[in-house]
């Protein structure tokens, strides 16, 4: 029988064997998950430059033809046609006022023509028969004087009278309010069975053609524009909306008694977007300081954060965190998170990951 010292003496020894001979084989472990990507990219030096200083002042889109439609009469309103938002036409009927009390006028003015000429009628006939007898000295001139004036104001009471019923017809047609200027109904300021007076608007229109922005400014912004300077719009609460560009076309000198503001309206372009009645926040330039703009396709998101790539000083690219202010022209305002000096990259920022290697030119 062998001895059992020599057989785990030899076992062992295979089993070394063995394990040094697989060892020789493996291939390296975890080799390829530590290599580092490397991509082309743009780089631009951040720069300081002036930045124009905007002061933003709420503002309403409205048209620049705007008419307040009013009655010339005092009374009821029997119906209103129109609702706000619809469109009309010059003379399209848009309220009827009660027409009883013109028509108790048209009456009375009608009866007073008709007494004026029955007047007249005698006053000719009486001229006509004391003019013979006058011719035949049959009638002293004090008499004949006094027919003939007679004669004179029956005709000036019937011109009076038909002026009258000429008058109520007009204000008969006044009872009829049509649409001055073809436009939208933007405001209805009355209902049927309210009273009408002359000078209180009953609706706005607001013509189609020509759209402005109109907001009041204070004095210190007052200061810094003119007419003919361009200005930013954008529709509030719509910050993702592009800035259109507007062309300040009046500035009201005299400052309002009680805000002590001044009226600004700035004509739009066309195919603005903007429609009458929209609110919107107007950029006026008053000023400049130093800043960093950056190009937009610089920007990136990652994880819902707003950033850019800064390459350091080995060449990688390290994505931060920025606070981004006015966009203007392709390029935004940084506010915070980046120093003149440092290198950011400007494009392929989609392909970009925290830590890829960079290669590409650097300008300016």
């Amino acid at each position: 029988m062998a001895n059992p010292t020599l057989w785990r003496m030899a076992l062992l020894g295979l089993a070394v064997s063995v394990t040094y001979g697989c060892g020789e084989h493996e291939p390296p472990a975890a080799q390829n998950d530590n290599v580092t990507r490397t991509l082309a990219a743009d780089m631009q030096t951040v720069q300081q430059a002036p930045l124009s200083v905007r002061a933003e002042l709420p503002g309403m889109v409205a048209s620049e033809d705007q008419v307040q439609v009013t009655s010339r009469l005092m009374g009821y309103i029997r119906e209103i046609k129109v609702e706000e938002g619809q469109v009309v036409k010059a003379g399209q009927l848009l309220f009827v006022i009660d027409p009883t009390d013109i028509q108790g006028q048209m009456s009375q003015a009608r009866a007073g023509l008709a007494q004026a000429e029955a007047a007249l009628t005698d006053a000719k006939i009486d001229h006509e028969r004391f003019g013979t007898l006058y011719q035949e000295e049959a009638i002293p001139k004090l008499q004949w004087d006094k027919i003939r004036l007679q004669k004179r104001v029956a005709e000036q009471q019937v011109a009076a009278a038909r002026a009258g019923l000429n008058q109520a017809n007009s204000q008969m047609r006044y009872a009829s309010v049509v649409a001055p200027i073809n436009g939208v109904v933007t405001q209805k300021m009355a209902n049927a069975g309210d009273l009408a007076t002359p000078g209180r608007p009953v609706l706005v229109i607001e013509g189609l053609k020509k759209l402005q922005v109109r907001t009041q400014v204070s004095s210190s912004v007052f200061d810094q524009i003119k007419v003919g300077e361009k200005v930013t719009i954008v529709t509030d609460g719509d910050a993702a909306q592009a800035p259109a560009e507007g062309t300040i076309a009046q500035v009201v000198p005299v400052a309002d008694p009680v805000s002590h503001t001044h009226l600004v309206k700035i004509d739009l372009p066309a195919g603005s977007g903007l429609s009458s009645g929209n609110f919107v926040r107007v950029g006026f330039a008053v000023g400049s300081r130093q800043g960093i703009r950056v190009p937009a396709a610089a920007l990136a998101e990652r994880a819902g954060i707003t950033g850019v790539f800064v390459v350091d000083a080995q060449g990688f690219a390290r994505y931060r965190m920025v606070r981004t202010g006015v966009a203007d022209q392709g390029t935004v305002e940084i506010q915070s998170g980046l120093n003149a000096g440092e290198k950011i990259i400007v494009s392929n920022v989609g392909q970009l990951e925290n830590g890829d290697r960079i290669s590409g030119g650097t300008h300016d």
